[in-house]
């Protein structure tokens, strides 16, 4: 009969240890440690987010309730007051660090995205995290009213998230916009919150192509009127300049502003790009595409546990933010490597209950439904009877 470790068992032989005790080296998270390993506290997380547990309490109780197991984890019983102490001290370095090798090995497997033309494309956004002030009151926002914003920058090859930082409330997009990464060649789509010329020509100086939305209150001069007669959803293409006295000094080249109309509502759509070549209809689609984080921070707040949290200090939060960004990126492995049809929100809601199912893993994703193989029969050797 074969023998399977459980299923979150075989979820952790993806982080190898050899790779998990460098970055602890690097991040030196077990300078004086006292039995508490960085894996066990890897691991607590982990499983927090797994089985959904959103409190010290229950990822303790969780993992008691499978002491048997914990061996075969590399884990010890984990409690309460320990895992607080550590998420309040160990640096959250270490599981970006985590974060960024899961990326790594995401990317490899990742589909392309679905337009034909073979530049990277990026989504950049950031999500707003609602905190209770009299707890957190280092994340103020306004008056009576904590949060934190998760700045990404989304890649639509895989729907993967490629950067993410954590800010206080206050701090606006176009802040942290200039420290996302970008390079020549990218195309990086973003809403009009993140307006700023001065920015928008550093990306145009790079070779980076830019999708946004234009404001209301935009002061331009049509260049040149472009031919849409072709298109049925496309109700202008023009190329222009700026007019305002400080916006054409920040961007002194030409843009192009495209209005499009959504076939679904009817609502029409303003659009700015510094790209002048490609045709109306795939700016527009290339903008509409940008929902796609829309969904990635539905995903991870429905799906994830990062609307609650297991401590109320910032290196408990970000280290929490950083290992529901790896659980993300895990379950996405699983699903780009499985057979079937997943969904994350359907795999979410069926891998709590299996956790510590002991089955083969890949077998289970590919066909989760199927009965497991019977147990060989107790009596295998054949017995002879006597009259």
């Amino acid at each position: 009969m074969n023998h399977h470790h459980t299923l979150l068992g075989q979820m952790l032989q993806m982080f190898p240890r050899f790779e998990f005790q460098k970055a602890v080296s690097e991040t030196k998270t077990e300078y004086h440690a006292r039995g508490f390993t960085s894996w066990n506290h890897f691991v607590a997380m982990l499983f927090g987010q797994l089985a959904g547990q959103d409190s010290l309490r229950g990822i303790e109780a969780g993992l008691a309730t499978q002491s048997k197991t914990l061996y075969h984890l590399g884990i010890e019983p984990i409690h309460r007051s320990t895992l607080a102490y550590a998420n309040k001290h160990r640096t959250h370095e270490l599981f970006k660090k985590i974060f960024l090798t899961m990326l790594s090995k995401c990317e490899l497997l990742a589909p392309k995205h679905k337009f034909r033309f073979k530049n990277p494309l990026h989504s950049i956004d950031a999500t707003t995290i609602d905190l209770c002030l009299s707890l957190y009151n280092w994340a103020k926002f306004r008056t009576t009213k904590g949060a934190v914003k998760l700045h990404v920058k989304l890649n639509h090859s895989g729907y993967l998230p490629t950067f993410a930082v954590v800010t206080t409330g206050k701090v606006h997009e176009i802040q942290v916009a200039p420290s996302i990464p970008l390079e020549k060649g990218d195309v990086a789509i973003f809403d009009r919150g993140y307006t700023d010329f001065s920015w928008y020509k550093s990306l145009d100086d790079k070779g980076v192509i830019f999708v946004t939305r234009t404001k209301r209150n935009a002061n331009h001069r049509v260049v040149e009127r472009k031919d849409v007669s072709r298109f049925k959803y496309i109700l202008s293409d023009q190329i222009i300049k700026l007019k305002g006295f400080y916006s054409k000094q920040k961007f002194p080249e030409k843009l192009r502003r495209i209005r499009s109309k959504d076939p679904k509502n009817g609502k029409i759509i303003t659009i700015l790009t510094n790209n002048l070549v490609w045709s109306a209809a795939t700016i527009a689609k290339i903008y509409k595409d940008r929902w796609q984080i829309e969904l990635f921070f539905k995903c991870i707040k429905q799906q994830l546990k990062v609307k609650s949290f297991v401590g109320t200090s910032r290196n408990a939060l970000l280290s929490q933010l950083w290992v529901a960004l790896i659980t993300y990126l895990l379950l996405t492995y699983l699903k780009f490597k499985s057979k079937f049809q997943w969904s994350l929100y359907t795999l979410c809601s069926i891998l709590p209950t299996n956790l510590f199912s002991r089955r083969n893993l890949w077998d289970w994703l590919n066909a989760p439904y199927h009965q497991c193989s019977k147990a060989p029969p107790e009596i295998l050797q054949l017995q002879f009877n006597f009259c």
